[in-house]
């Protein structure tokens, strides 16, 4: 986390922005970058689901982010980045909602044998293709705290 918000201080120092959170997976990778960024911006969050059905649910947005976004920079903030379909909505809203200029930060990304359908402009960690719980990322909404990434036994 140290790495990438170094990363992201670099390139967000000077343009005062919007931090959205996608919750509820990218609220602690949010709290850890906060305690690292020393420049001002704005908070907000978004909250989609999509795995009700388990993985290929359609995306449902729970609530929009209340932010004026027109004409900000926007970091959006999530945990993980596997198949990308919850990332890519999100970052297609803050376009539509006139954003000047959209990045994304990822906790990991999964290592998978095919690409998402959207990268992550920033990642902190890469990982195996197992599912992965702590640090915001959870199984069937356990598993979320905790400061370590653990992958769970495979099935």
């Amino acid at each position: 986390m140290d790495r990438m918000a170094a990363h992201i201080s670099s390139v967000l120092w000077e343009t005062d922005p919007v931090l959205l959170c996608v919750m509820l997976g990218g609220l602690q990778p949010t709290a850890m970058l906060l305690q690292r960024f020393a420049f001002p911006l704005c908070l907000d969050y978004a909250h989609l689901g999509r795995y009700r059905a388990r993985r290929g649910g359609s995306v449902r947005w729970r609530h929009r982010p209340a932010a004026t976004l027109r004409d900000r920079v926007v970091l959006v903030v999530d945990d993980i980045l596997d198949e990308g379909k919850t990332l890519a909505a999100v970052l297609e809203a803050c376009r539509e909602r006139g954003a000047s200029r959209v990045w994304s930060a990822v906790l990991a990304r999964k290592r998978l044998s095919h690409e998402p359908c959207v990268e992550a402009d920033f990642v902190a960690l890469e990982v195996p293709n197992r599912f992965v719980v702590g640090c915001g990322l959870d199984c069937d909404q356990y598993g979320r705290g905790g400061l370590a990434l653990r992958a769970l036994p495979e099935a």
